[in-house]
Parts: C-alpha cells; structure tokens; sequence
C-alpha cells in the first residue's frame, strides 16, 4: 500500500496538483490537511473521478479541514471521535481501511500551529497547542493503538535534526521543548516514528519550508512538521519513505511538502 499525507493548503485551490500527484505517484491512499473547504462544497465527484471512491471528510471555511481518499475500501474508525478542546474545528478524521491483511486504524491530524508567541500565557493559540496535545496524548493512553497508522501536520519538529538550527529554533514556535516532549508523550502512547525508523538522525529531515524564504532549496531553512507514525505490530512491514520536496516547487506551492510511505499490508 502507498500511502501519501499532505497539507495541500486549499484543496479546491491545489485540485490541479492533487491530480499529478495521483498520476506522478499513484497512491492506494492521501491523507490532506488544510483543505480549508466546508463540507457541503466538497469536491467529491472530482476525486472520485481521479480513482478515489472512498472518502471521509471534515472541513470548515477558509481553515483548517482533513479528508482522507482511498482506492482501498474503508469506513469510519470513530464515529464518536473527541471534539478536540471542544472547538469543532476539523482537525481530526479516523478510518478503518480493510487491506488483503486485516483492517488498519488509519488517523489524520492537523495540529494547531500555535501562533508565533510560545508563552501559553500570552498566546492563546499557543494554549490551544499545548492543551490539544494533553488532550491527544490522555486520549490514545485511554485507547491504546494496535494495527494503526497516524499521520498528519502535526505542527511541531520534535527531534535536534528535524530543523536546520536546533540551537536557533530551540524559542520559536514548532520547536520548543514544552512542545517537542508534548509531542513525544502522545507519540509514546503507542506509536513508533516511522519516518526516523526509515531515515534516522543525525540525516536532516525536513517537509516544510516558510513562503518567506525566496529560494527555499538555496536556504534550506527547513523543519519537520509533518509526520506518520504506525504502532509496532505493523512498522516491520514499511518499505520506504520519501519526502515528495519537488513539490514544493510546483505551482501554486504549498509550503510542505508531501510524505510517501510504502508499506506491506
């Protein structure tokens, strides 16, 4: 199975994209975030049309937003699912996919990006963050994964070389250590880091680079926010993944990158 996780920022406004994606790459599953579109304006009969008939959705205006495409058949993991910090802002959406080896958990996240301000006192985006962490980390600690995979902007680049300067970055937002072990707590509950599992430190590792940075591959000023995560029982069976970073080039970009991972399931 390849799986791919991305945040397009606007799925209407990156369709163009999505489709050579597709086709360049050809995914059994994409998990997007900040897809910044309401649910009732969704495109799904275009998606459809690109090969992915089976869909789950959560979306808002102009924000945030996750959907997860598969060409594998799939259902809803948590009808239920938390409300996270009772904000009702589409950050979260869960299936059960039904591979040839049994079914998968599959989570997409998009975690708050907290503001510029890492001080929870001052920043209330930043208290979000952190409280949607907590809340994340007690969750899965009450539901242990088995079978699972988490993927998603999680917002945060937890590890010294997840970032081109640990010792410069260690105050700005994303790279904090109150957020980097919040991160790691959750992360803990159950999962292994399979991106690192693939391509361990001290290689640089990045799937971001800022809009302001004019030549991004020149600077290379990059960090490690977007993430996939699978529990132990099936991290034996990954064969690969690749930062997609020539899509950082392609137009309109967004500022991440898509993460590929092919596994056997």
């Amino acid at each position: 199975m390849r799986l791919i996780t991305w945040n397009i920022n606007s799925l209407r406004l990156r369709l163009p994209l999505l489709t050579r994606l597709s086709e360049e790459y050809a995914p059994d599953v994409i998990c997007l975030q900040e897809t910044k579109v309401p649910d009732p304006l969704y495109p799904q009969e275009a998606l459809t049309a690109l090969g992915y008939p089976h869909q789950l959705y959560r979306g808002m205006k102009s924000y945030n937003g996750v959907t997860i495409l598969s060409r594998i058949p799939l259902e809803p993991a948590l009808p239920h699912a938390p409300d996270w910090c009772g904000k009702m802002d589409c950050r979260h959406v869960a299936a059960r996919l039904h591979p040839d080896s049994g079914p998968v958990n599959l989570h997409n996240f998009y975690v708050p990006a907290g503001g510029d301000i890492p001080d929870p006192d001052e920043n209330e985006k930043f208290a979000h963050k952190l409280a949607f962490l907590k809340e994340a980390k007690e969750w899965f600690t009450a539901h242990p994964p088995k079978r699972s995979i988490l993927v998603g902007d999680l917002n945060i680049a937890p590890l010294e070389h997840d970032v081109w300067s640990h010792k410069q970055l260690l105050k700005i937002v994303s790279h904090t250590p109150i957020e980097t072990s919040g991160l790691l707590d959750w992360m803990h509950t159950g999962f292994k880091d399979a991106m690192r599992t693939a391509i361990p430190e001290p290689e640089k590792l990045y799937t971001w680079w800022s809009y302001r940075n004019r030549d991004w591959k020149k600077s290379n000023r990059g960090r490690r926010l977007d993430h996939i995560w699978t529990t132990p029982d099936i991290l034996p069976n990954m064969q690969k993944i690749t930062v997609l970073s020539a899509l950082r080039d392609w137009e309109p970009p967004s500022d991440h990158a898509p993460v590929m991972m092919d596994i056997t399931l």
